[in-house]
């Protein structure tokens, strides 16, 4: 499918926003919300991750959460689940990330959350909470982290992915300070 027949919310510019204090309770309500609907397929654990879980970080007003299953063996069932609440699949040949399924929330047309499923034993699980936790308690760098995400917003505003691959290295080298 080429990109212009996408949805509006598959092809949105990447813009950050000033830190906003409820991206936290919200992350928390949707987490909540995600871990009651996904319960009875062995979900044990979800939670709010990505910049808007870190306090005081300009960020892309989507909240990113992701969920520990057992396996993806019920996919087809959680998808169906989640599609009645306006959740997105993407499969694997698109989301190029075989280690997850990623679906994505919209609502008016915007994306305005991300769900990423793991399976028990996925190592970027601990990442994902290491890496929100840290940032968390060092301000300097959240602040390097605010400048490089609005740096690679204004130089990648269309492209996600490209988006994506300029924090990989902040990301390792935050890793390496451990």
């Amino acid at each position: 499918m080429e990109k212009r027949n996408w949805p509006k919310w598959a092809v949105e510019s990447i813009e950050i926003e000033s830190p906003n204090p409820d991206w936290i309770d919200a992350g928390t309500a949707e987490a909540r919300g995600l871990l009651r609907l996904l319960g009875p397929y062995g979900v044990k654990g979800v939670e709010h991750i990505g910049s808007t879980s870190i306090r005081n970080l300009p960020a892309k007003p989507i909240l990113d959460l992701m969920a520990m299953i057992p396996s993806f063996d019920d996919l087809d069932e959680i998808a169906c689940k989640l599609a009645e609440g306006q959740w997105h699949y993407v499969p694997p040949g698109l989301d190029n990330r075989p280690w997850r399924r990623f679906f994505i929330k919209v609502e008016n047309e915007k994306r305005v959350a991300h769900l990423h499923l793991m399976p028990e034993g996925e190592p970027r699980w601990e990442q994902q909470r290491l890496f929100r936790d840290l940032l968390n308690g060092n301000p300097t760098l959240r602040d390097e982290y605010a400048v490089l995400k609005k740096h690679l917003a204004n130089q990648f505003p269309d492209d996600r992915e490209a988006y994506s691959e300029g924090k990989t290295a902040f990301i390792q080298r935050v890793f390496a300070r451990l």
